[in-house]
């Protein structure tokens, strides 16, 4: 699936209910609060990367109504970590690409762990993997919010991947 198509998955799921777009081509990805000149949310994605698309909507399903009226949800982002807050940010990552797996399965592409341009090579890549891992196997276990459900739902849907819920999909590490 394009990301044009995942644009499109999520405009007839959420445009109408939650007055918010999803849209490629930004040189970062960024979280937008409607504003009072035209009263839309925009979820801007990099590029045209279906990955990042997914990512950012899997933020958005994850945010509460208050961090949804937060530009970028009010979490912070700080490119120049070290290894200490590399680890910190795995750890509030894992939820967020948990979630992005099941959304990649349901729209028929693969999922691949990012550790947003960090160092991967001093990296415990394993240990991140199995915090994705998990937290996938939790989504999947506890049930989906009601916006992650349907947006599920519907990239299963236009892919025609049956069943992108089922665990034996989800036994390996993700790469």
């Amino acid at each position: 699936m394009k990301a044009t198509e995942i644009c499109d998955v999520f405009r007839a799921c959420f445009l109408a209910s939650h007055n918010t777009w999803l849209k490629g081509g930004a040189d970062e990805p960024v979280y937008l609060p409607a504003k009072k000149q035209d009263g839309f949310n925009y979820i801007y994605f990099r590029q045209d990367f279906a990955a990042s698309a997914l990512h950012e909507v899997s933020h958005w399903c994850i945010a509460g109504s208050i961090r949804r009226r937060q530009e970028d949800f009010g979490y912070w982002y700080d490119p120049e970590r070290g290894i200490a807050r590399q680890i910190e940010f795995e750890q509030f990552e894992a939820r967020p690409q948990g979630l992005e797996w099941i959304f990649s399965v349901a729209a028929g592409l693969s999922f691949r762990v990012s550790c947003d341009n960090f160092d991967e090579s001093i990296l415990d890549m394993d240990r991140f993997r199995r915090q994705i891992r998990s937290a996938t196997l939790q989504w999947l276990g506890g049930g989906l919010s009601s916006r992650a459900k349907i947006f599920a739902e519907a990239l299963s849907a236009r892919s025609g991947v049956t069943d992108p819920y089922d665990n034996n999909r989800y036994k390996e590490l993700p790469k």
